[in-house]
């Protein structure tokens, strides 16, 4: 049972310590915290929660708590040695004026895209004639127009068929919490009624327009008393609006008989006529998808068992699904159209050594995305899978965002850790790939670096991916600093990126180091079924056998590596931090999963489920209780050097979670730098203000180079080298 809070003996021991202020070195200290045991049984297993009541953010207690521990923060973050210089590249970084186009869509003749160009504070939402004329642009939505401060974002944006309109979802303050607003593209008029709680942190939101752009199909959550508060964030169904009626008559169309964690996503074709929903039950892969057809009727077209994670629908109207049934690594296969039934479908390309990560159909072909350990490849097929010649790519790249153009024209977004993203106009007709005007500005230069790939031996023997991003011709020397960043879940490939601020990290002559762990989709099914569940632990062990390598193979020692990782990585970040200690020097965690025992109870937590498993299972519990790391934390141990971030609006991990992970492990090593950093403006890191991502950045790579001991160099930005073409 939960024991009731009582405020004032907290609140007097923030009282006692600030009275000897005056005498401690810092004005700040991390705050006394009091415990109240909870006491819970699962499975003839009795848990003690010692910090159950930082849960309740609503207690004025908690919250004078984590005034305190930011207070803390600030204190030590504030005085490390160089933060004014490290403030200054970071900015120069991140701030300086550049250029980058993604989420680009085709529609009615014109070319959506969001737009990134600090020093604006959000991305906005432009439309040109085309990827080749970036001077046609005109802006159809800039959400700092809307809110100067930089608190609003744009979630998604979905055009109408011919183009006349944009629905956009609106959020602020990172609560991903959006309601959809409706803009005419030609003079960036906002018309008709907005369309509340379509998007979220939990289940997403998704838009899908009907054939004259009179009207869209919308994931709606529940409103006002449709059901208990603690079910607002859960039931997602389908309805649809029509443009200058009132949301509150909007059209039920489907979903009361879906799950509770229902994630839907919507897509039309190209000519209106079908809707096409994909249904994901939570976060741990398992699909269903449902056609709209002619009549208005809705169709199910596949179940869960049926093993199918994507579908999408060609200018033709034939139906391609990616099936994993039989097939781990993917196969495509056919239906001749939307109302066709599942036992119907062909396959026209089949499972190879590959991993089938993303597709496009066009007019007469079929373009697929593989991923292949980290970094992807893309092949093309005509309509009914036979091989065409390939398209060529930037080596150790990723490819992502296919977007259709006429024909079998497409664009896609080739990128790579030394390649900032560039957008290419792909000639169907020639066969060949032009790099279009839409590409990253940028000026910061990496020729000076070189990628090399490696293989770290997991205890079961499993050979796990590393990347490994330095200077060229760097020397292993275990006096480098080598950051290891990890994820490793919900089948997630962790492919290459590019990153300005990584250039910080690399001017240290320091290395950055990503693993492709298990848990991802790096290697297919079997490469995520072998992380999650009951078998998450191979995550960590995996991460476990990549610092044993780069410290074994002289690329680092233990007191100069750091470790990072968010979300899951952040999960991640805690279980090796608790299981590990002794193996590094210095840990950064974003936004992380900490009280595996709990996580199910908050609205995203349910969601994932289906991924981590539930206490409610006597095997899973066991599986959750032995990695769990607020509860493997052990009294007197000498934790190393921890930042925990998190955002006081995350609507996908609860803040709780590093408030009680921080408690605990502060009551555990009183003498420890533990540091815990809160952020009231922003959530789990999506629609954060640039001037927010540029002070978080400032202050973890302040307190990473003070505590491996690096000698702050400022490095320059080098001018914007040569376009790399993708083709040869």
């Amino acid at each position: 049972m939960r024991f009731p809070i009582h405020l004032w003996p907290a609140l007097a021991l923030f009282l006692v310590g600030s009275l000897a202020l005056a005498a401690a070195p810092d004005p700040h200290p991390a705050p006394v915290t009091p415990k109240t045991p909870v006491v819970d049984n699962y499975w003839g297993v009795d848990v003690t929660d010692n910090y159950r009541w930082l849960e309740d953010w609503s207690n004025s207690a908690v919250r004078a708590w984590s005034d305190a521990e930011n207070a803390h923060a600030r204190e030590f973050l504030d005085h490390l040695p160089d933060v004014a210089q490290i403030r200054q590249r970071v900015t120069a970084l991140e701030d300086t004026p550049y250029v980058s186009y993604f989420n680009l869509a085709w529609q009615g003749g014109r070319l959506f895209a969001l737009k990134r160009q600090p020093p604006r504070q959000q991305s906005f939402l432009v439309v040109l004639k085309s990827a080749e004329d970036a001077a046609s642009e005109q802006i159809v939505l800039d959400p700092t127009a809307l809110d100067p401060t930089g608190g609003t974002a744009i979630d998604f944006f979905v055009p109408s068929r011919d183009g006349r309109y944009a629905a956009v979802s609106l959020s602020q303050g990172g609560s991903e919490s959006g309601d959809i607003h409706v803009f005419e593209t030609a003079t960036g008029r906002e018309i008709g009624e907005t369309v509340p709680r379509v998007n979220g942190g939990t289940a997403g939101g998704s838009v899908a327009w009907n054939a004259d752009g009179t009207g869209f199909y919308y994931t709606r959550y529940p409103r006002g008393q449709e059901r208990p508060a603690a079910d607002l964030p859960f039931y997602q169904q389908i309805f649809f609006h029509q443009i200058g009626t009132p949301a509150a008559g909007d059209r039920y169309e489907l979903g009361r008989d879906f799950p509770k964690i229902a994630e839907i996503a919507l897509t039309a074709s190209d000519d209106g006529q079908f809707i096409l929903a994909r249904v994901a039950n939570g976060d741990g892969g398992e699909c269903a998808h449902y056609v709209r057809q002619h009549d208005g009727s809705w169709t199910q077209l596949d179940g869960f068992a049926d093993k199918i994670s994507q579908a999408a629908i060609a200018p033709d109207n034939s139906l391609y699904l990616l099936s994993h049934a039989g097939a781990e690594r993917g196969q495509l296969l056919r239906l001749p159209n939307p109302s066709a039934k599942l036992s119907d479908a062909v396959v026209v390309v089949p499972q190879s050594d590959a991993v089938i990560d993303d597709f496009l159909p066009t007019a007469t072909r079929l373009y697929v995305t593989d991923e292949l350990g980290g970094p992807t490849d893309l092949r093309v097929f005509d309509a009914l899978g036979h091989p065409l010649p390939p398209v060529p790519i930037l080596p150790v790249s990723s490819v992502g965002g296919l977007a259709r153009l006429d024909g079998d024209d497409f664009l896609y977004a080739n990128t790579g850790y030394l390649n900032a993203v560039a957008w290419y106009h792909y000639h169907a007709s020639a066969g060949v790939s032009t790099k279009t005007a839409l590409y990253n500005t940028t000026s910061v230069d990496f020729s000076d670096c070189e990628v090399l790939r490696a293989f770290a031996t997991s205890r079961d023997g499993t050979k796990i991916p590393l990347t490994l991003i330095q200077r060229k011709n760097h020397r292993p020397n275990p006096a480098t600093p080598v950051l290891l960043y990890g994820y490793g879940g919900y089948g997630i490939n962790l492919g290459p990126y590019f990153s300005p601020i990584r250039r910080l990290w690399l001017d240290q002559d320091a290395i950055w180091v990503v693993a492709n762990l298990r848990g991802g989709g790096e290697y297919g099914e079997a490469w995520h079924h072998a992380g999650y569940l009951t078998k998450k632990q191979n995550v960590f062990d995996d991460f476990d056998a990549c610092m044993d390598y780069l410290v074994q193979q002289g690329y680092t020692s233990r007191d100069h590596l750091a470790i990072m990782g968010g979300s899951n990585g952040g999960l991640l970040m805690g279980a090796v931090y608790t299981q590990h200690p002794d193996k590094f020097r210095v840990c950064v965690s974003y936004v992380g999963i900490y009280d595996m025992l709990r996580v199910e109870l908050s609205p995203n937590g349910l969601f994932n489920v289906t991924e981590f498993g539930s206490v409610k299972d006597p095997e899973q519990f066991k599986a959750l209780y032995a990695y769990s790391p607020y509860h493997h934390v052990v009294d007197g141990t000498a934790y190393p050097p921890v930042l925990f971030l998190t955002g006081a609006n995350d609507p996908r991990v609860e803040p709780w979670h590093s408030r009680k992970m921080v408690a605990r492990l502060q009551a555990a090593d009183p003498a420890g730098t533990i540091l815990l950093r809160t952020s009231a403006n922003s959530g789990h890191g999506i629609g954060t203000s640039l001037n927010e991502r540029i002070e978080e950045d400032v202050d973890v790579y302040s307190f990473l180079f003070d505590e491996l001991g690096v000698p702050f160099q400022s490095g320059t930005a080098a001018a914007p080298a040569a376009p790399a073409s993708a083709v040869k």
